[in-house]
């Protein structure tokens, strides 16, 4: 297969996305500069997590409108697959490819640790090799990751399986203790109507290689490639 992932100023996992694509899970990819308009014939597009122009308006805000982004929303209309992790996810919020918005998390701080999150569904391409039942340890690095939408969008996305992930603890239990940044229903990631755009607020890449310690976010990849090889 073969990835694009974006890179804008500011983003600083590109190269960490980048890594686990391809030295981990040994695909193809390729380096998209924001100011880019040729896609290079990539089969996945990947949004990296950062700072994308420093945050600056609100997070994902100005490089909703780079160069880019308008073949990233022609790509992601006509059903190919792109996945935003952290600031990517902010991205695609912004650009309309994802329902809902991040705010500032609830207690107003920058939030970096390992945190736990549960599949909520196991038929979408991000989902689909994970254990509903169990927990998976995934670091987040944000401050502005608190998931919002509207009771009726919330509504469709539950019928609609939506919402790929939520916060809990390590055994599994979703609660208000385990919500790091106030998201609602404790939401931490979320595809589109059509379940070809993903984003998702903690870093599977971050936790795909055992020199780290932790490979549950490479059982998110390997979801990928099982569901879209081409």
């Amino acid at each position: 297969m073969k990835f694009g992932v974006i890179i804008y100023p500011g983003s600083n996992c590109d190269h960490d996305m980048v890594y686990a694509l391809r030295d981990l899970m040994e695909q193809e990819v390729v380096e998209l500069w924001h100011k880019d308009t040729d896609l290079q014939g990539v089969d996945a597009i990947i949004l990296p997590g950062g700072f994308s122009y420093g945050d600056y308006l609100r997070s994902g805000a100005i490089a909703r409108f780079s160069l880019i982004m308008e073949n990233v929303i022609r790509f992601a209309r006509e059903g190919g697959f792109v996945f935003g992790a952290c600031n990517g996810f902010q991205i695609l919020c912004e650009a309309g490819l994802l329902s809902g918005a991040l705010l500032h998390n609830s207690n107003q701080k920058f939030i970096c640790k390992n945190i736990y999150i549960k599949p909520d569904n196991d038929n979408t391409v991000l989902t689909s090799l994970l254990d509903k039942n169990s927990a998976y340890k995934i670091p987040i690095a944000h401050g502005e990751g608190r998931y919002y939408a509207d009771d009726d969008t919330l509504k469709k996305m539950r019928l609609n399986d939506q919402i790929l992930f939520r916060y809990c603890d390590e055994k599994g239990v979703i609660s208000e203790e385990a919500n790091p940044n106030g998201s609602i229903e404790n939401i931490a990631g979320v595809c589109n109507e059509g379940k070809n755009v993903f984003g998702m607020m903690p870093h599977p890449e971050r936790a795909a290689d055992m020199e780290l310690g932790n490979i549950d976010g490479k059982a998110i990849f390997e979801s990928i490639l099982s569901m879209i090889q081409v």
